[in-house]
């Protein structure tokens, strides 16, 4: 009967930090080549004006980016589906945060963009100046 001792294991195999799973390739290289589609699309959408839609649609894809990154190369897939509701939900709700925090933006649009502001009209000059 052989027993194992921890003396006898390689060092990193007395580290157990869980890592049970071995992503395949094809899930590795389908996952990047969902981020190459998403980056294209994120470079034709931004050639096209949607309106107060651009930020939505711009952050929607940084979202999905962020989630098939955070949950295959980072391993939240394979981990407590807890943690990755958690990364999803605080993305989601960052560029929820995000977005309307830029939706206000255009209402003080003339107040920040120089040149773009109303006219201002000149007063006349006093007609009893010294």
């Amino acid at each position: 009967m052989t027993t194992t001792t921890e003396t006898s294991r390689p060092a990193h195999a007395s580290h157990d930090e869980g890592h049970d799973h071995v992503v395949p390739l094809r899930v590795l290289a389908g996952v990047w080549g969902a981020l190459m589609v998403l980056t294209w699309i994120t470079v034709l959408v931004a050639g096209v004006d949607v309106g107060n839609l651009n930020i939505v649609v711009a952050l929607t894809i940084a979202v999905i980016k962020s989630a098939f990154v955070a949950l295959w190369f980072m391993h939240l897939r394979y981990d407590s589906p807890f943690n990755a509701v958690i990364l999803i939900s605080a993305l989601a709700f960052v560029a929820l945060f995000i977005g309307l925090a830029l939706l206000d933006t255009k209402e003080y649009q003339s107040d920040l963009i120089p040149g773009y502001a109303p006219a201002i009209q000149e007063a006349a000059p006093a007609a009893d100046s010294h």
